[in-house]
């Protein structure tokens, strides 16, 4: 396996604009790693002139690649996937010395994120219309598929592949060209993406990277711009209000997968075995910093004691540290305000009457580490059963009937995933249709999946990512009337 040094040592750091790596105008900023705090790279900044210059080189590119062959396209798409298939150790350590997860989950992160590579290269080809006479008889109709054209792409530094892939694929597969801002917290996963992109055979232009320490400086005058016919944003709700608003000026297509507040209920019928691996998965992957990561388990009363104590036993158990070390299950959060945000969920709760079943607390020295944990007997009204947590706390409320935990499960303003653990398959059927949630896990604990469509409802967001729904984001439809003769 490749060594960190000799992984940073080859990385790009500049920007990435109409295929040439170029400084950034702002000069450069720090990447750290969260485990030690230590700066693993310095890489360009880019200033707002050099996100215009990233928008300039996509609309350039434009209708070339609109124009090129699906096949072409596809095969691109592809040979990327089989690029970061073979390369799939180099990412996961890049991915675990930015972000702090552990190795192990940053290699399924790279399997996960190389399917959206394959999914849409296969989706690439299969783009269709329609062909036939109107209702009267007096003409054809012709519904064609076109590409929404330019896009900006701003991603999350928690999944720092799956979130390029996932939306960088399907553009790219439905012939869009794009410009990417990634996260200042984690861009050197993107940067590397691109690289490998390019050797797959990507034309100049078709994909441009920013890295900046200045997001919404560079971000507004892009979104601003008439050109630009689409934007897409996974992260917090909040700012993803601003960049709709931003984005009605010109009337762009969005796709926004905002925050969550997941619900994760287990029945008193349930099987504990599958509610207990599905709690550990549904929480603590990711360390729990993940917009799909259980926010709120509510189990019902004649089960919550067991429930409570066996998912404590497995807690305690958990590995603490480096993500590169051996056997280690959680990793540090992304930086210190993080580490903050969840101690105060914490207290909040445990002020309001919790009890610390397991950890609670943040941990000493180096990196931003806080202890997985384990609260019950959370009270209505704490925060955080209304705030999403994206750290390793697993906070238990207990219901009494069904009509009670559906109640509990839909008071959010949130939408985005729920978890349902019962052996009984009509109350399962029931769930799928009482459970405002654009996503649910029947039994299981991850519902993520290239061949599915990702997103959520209320104030999770609007628009699919993945399955065959996920292409259709970056298509417009063209009706055209031929008389008839």
């Amino acid at each position: 396996m490749i060594t960190e040094t000799a992984l940073l040592e080859k990385l790009p750091r500049g920007l990435f604009i109409g295929g040439e790596w170029v400084d950034g105008s702002a000069g450069t900023f720090a990447v750290h790693d969260p485990a030690t705090g230590d700066v693993l790279v310095e890489i360009a900044d880019a200033s707002p002139e050099d996100g215009i210059r990233a928008l300039d080189a996509a609309v350039a590119a434009q209708d070339a690649w609109a124009a090129t062959a699906p096949r072409t396209r596809s095969d691109i798409l592809r040979r990327a996937f089989d690029l970061l298939t073979e390369r799939a150790d180099e990412f996961a350590l890049l991915m675990t010395l930015e972000m702090g997860k552990p190795l192990a989950e940053a290699r399924g992160e790279v399997t996960y994120g190389g399917e959206f590579l394959r999914w849409f290269s296969e989706e690439a080809v299969r783009i269709a219309g329609r062909y036939g006479s109107n209702p009267e008889g007096t003409g054809r109709m012709v519904i064609s598929q076109r590409p929404v054209g330019p896009c900006f792409f701003i991603t999350p530094w928690n999944f720092p592949l799956a979130m390029a892939t996932r939306k960088i694929a399907p553009a790219l597969a439905a012939g869009c060209t794009v410009v990417v801002k990634p996260p200042e917290l984690t861009p050197l996963t993107t940067l590397a993406f691109v690289q490998l992109l390019v050797e797959a055979g990507l034309p100049a232009g078709v994909v441009n990277v920013v890295t900046t320490t200045t997001s919404s400086a560079v971000s507004g005058p892009i979104i601003a711009d008439p050109r630009l016919r689409k934007l897409s944003f996974t992260g917090s709700t909040p700012v993803g209000k601003k960049l709709i608003a931003q984005a009605a000026e010109g009337v762009l297509r969005v796709s926004m997968e905002l925050g969550g507040n997941a619900p994760f209920v287990v029945f008193d019928d349930a099987d504990l075995d599958k509610a207990v691996d599905g709690a550990m998965a549904a929480k603590f992957r990711n360390i729990g910093q993940a917009c799909t990561a259980a926010n709120r388990f509510i189990v019902h009363e004649a089960v919550a004691g067991e429930f409570a104590d066996r998912v404590s036993e497995r807690v305690r158990a958990m590995k603490i540290g480096r993500g590169t070390e051996e056997g280690v299950q959680i990793g540090p959060l992304i930086d210190q305000k993080a580490v903050d945000g969840t101690a105060a969920l914490v207290k909040d709760a445990v002020d309001r009457g919790a009890v610390v079943r397991a950890g609670g607390s943040a941990i000493e020295g180096p990196g931003t580490f806080f202890e997985p944990t384990v609260i019950t007997e959370v009270a209505a009204g704490s925060d955080i059963l209304r705030e999403e947590i994206f750290g390793p706390v697993l906070a238990i409320a207990t219901f009494a009937s069904e009509d009670e935990a559906v109640r509990l499960a839909n008071d959010t303003e949130y939408g985005l995933v729920s978890y349902v653990f019962t052996e009984d398959l009509q109350r399962g059927l029931r769930m799928i249709d009482r459970l405002e949630t654009g996503m649910m896990g029947l039994n299981i604990g991850v519902v993520s999946n290239a061949a599915a469509p990702f997103g959520g409802v209320k104030q999770s967001g609007v628009g699919r990512e993945g399955g065959l729904e996920g292409i259709h984001e970056y298509l417009s439809t063209k009706y055209t009337l031929i008389p008839a003769s």
